[in-house]
């Protein structure tokens, strides 16, 4: 054991290949820089020891972003627009809900208006209530336009993705604003008309996911993801260049124990997940679920030192990462609750067994990610290496034979999301896959 985890230790495998990436600077979905990066992904998989790394191309729904801007009162406020909103001028008055909870559209009269919500939750609130949702809300309820506030002060207007797997490109205008500007529309233009422009190119795109293996050419398999894509305002370090270039370690990690594993590991780097999971719901509809036995998905690593492992319900998941974290005497936190949101759920949807793997954080939201601020120096070489660790063990316990791990049915999953007031987000997003139990 001493000596893989040295070799982990002291690799620089993973933090050369996030210096790579984020070096390409645009890494949006269906551009040039996410070809470039799921390209120099497969070649560092490939270079770590991996077999067949290669690339599956899809198409997607392409969007580049143009101007935006939103007018008050002869100013003229910074803004961007959120990924996927369509090109559009509204000019109404402004509402703002606060936190934008679906209690908060049902109080109050937003036909017409402009809607600006906040970007996180209140404490008491039980749920995140995610950005899509919001959105959604201010759509049903009749909105001209949605501005998105960031809570995280800095002068960093959010970003973040709108539309529907069937109608990828939203229905109403959408913009970010940092938290000061949103600020000073709430206080000098409350009830007063704003006008909010967005102009957008939108086309035909390709993305792609990048695909390896490790270990015996079993039919079972054990999936080690991330994704490759990000924003196209930033570098895209913690979200999610950083558990791209954790599955890259693992990968170096896992060659030197190939002969550890019972199962067959699939890495899997997918492409156009910042724009609704389209290439891992593109490998899910493709693959066959009954042949995977874990998900271990890594969106959010390295942005701290201590994992957080979301297990969605799967005691079993819950019971190896606990193993694996008393093994090595060092803490993790657990959450047994669902999370339907990255590259995990379009197979824990159907009762795959999947972890989403991120750092602990106390604040509410991204934090620095979705936002200018998301570059390399805000993370650090020793936490991908001490995870690293802890994650290559994590994975050669679940290949092993001795390990069983049971599955959930897809009536489980929906009845959790109904218990975790979870399922009314979903279906007014467009996400809720379970109408053929009703």
């Amino acid at each position: 054991m001493v000596s893989w985890i040295g070799q982990t230790f002291t690799s620089d495998v993973g933090w050369t290949h996030l210096e790579r990436l984020v070096d390409l600077g645009n890494r949006m979905a269906g551009s040039e820089g996410e070809r470039e990066g799921a390209e120099l992904t497969r070649d560092a998989l490939d270079e770590a020891g991996a077999r067949n790394a290669r690339l599956e191309p899809f198409e997607i729904q392409g969007w580049t972003r143009g101007a935006s801007s939103i007018a008050a009162d002869d100013l003229e406020l910074d803004c961007i627009a959120l990924p996927r909103s369509p090109s559009g001028t509204a000019s109404a008055e402004l509402v703002d809900l606060g936190y934008g909870l679906p209690e908060d559209f049902e109080a109050a009269d937003v036909e017409g208006a402009v809607v600006m919500v906040r970007s996180d939750i209140p404490s008491y609130y039980d749920r995140y209530v995610h950005r899509r949702e919001k959105y959604y809300h201010a759509v049903e309820a009749g909105a001209a336009a949605f501005v998105y506030r960031n809570h995280v002060e800095g002068c960093l207007p959010p970003t973040g993705s709108v539309g529907t797997p069937d109608d990828p490109i939203g229905e109403i205008p959408a913009v970010g604003v940092s938290s000061e500007v949103g600020a000073r529309l709430a206080r000098r233009f409350e009830g007063e008309p704003v006008e909010v422009s967005v102009e957008a190119d939108v086309h035909d795109a390709e993305s792609q996911n990048v695909h390896a293996e490790l270990g015996p050419d079993t039919d079972e398999r054990v999936l080690v993801t991330s994704h490759v894509d990000a924003h196209d305002i930033a570098e895209g370090a913690m979200d999610n260049g950083a558990g791209t270039a954790m599955v890259v370690e693992l990968a170096n990690a896992l060659a030197a124990r190939e002969d550890e594993l019972d199962t067959r590991v699939e890495v899997v780097a997918y492409g156009a997940e910042e724009v609704g999971l389209v290439g891992s719901s593109y490998h899910a509809e493709r693959t066959a679920h009954e042949t995977i036995k874990a998900i271990v998905n890594n969106d959010g690593v390295v942005r701290a030192r201590t994992l957080e492992f979301t297990t969605h319900g799967f005691d079993d998941l819950e019971a190896a990462v606990e193993e694996i974290a008393d093994r090595h005497g060092h803490p993790v936190e657990t959450i047994p609750r669902l999370g339907p949101h990255s590259d995990h759920w379009p197979f824990v949807a159907h009762g795959v067994p999947g972890y989403h793997v991120m750092s602990t954080a106390d604040e509410v939201g991204r934090g620095w990610g979705h936002t200018f601020a998301d570059t390399l120096d805000k993370i650090e070489k020793r936490d991908l290496r001490e995870q690293a660790i802890l994650l290559t063990d994590l994975v050669v316990h679940l290949a092993s034979d001795d390990v069983e791990i049971d599955r959930r049915s897809p009536a489980e999953i929906a009845a959790d999301l109904e218990a975790q007031d979870l399922a009314e987000g979903m279906q007014i997003t467009g996400d809720w896959p379970y109408d053929d139990l009703e």
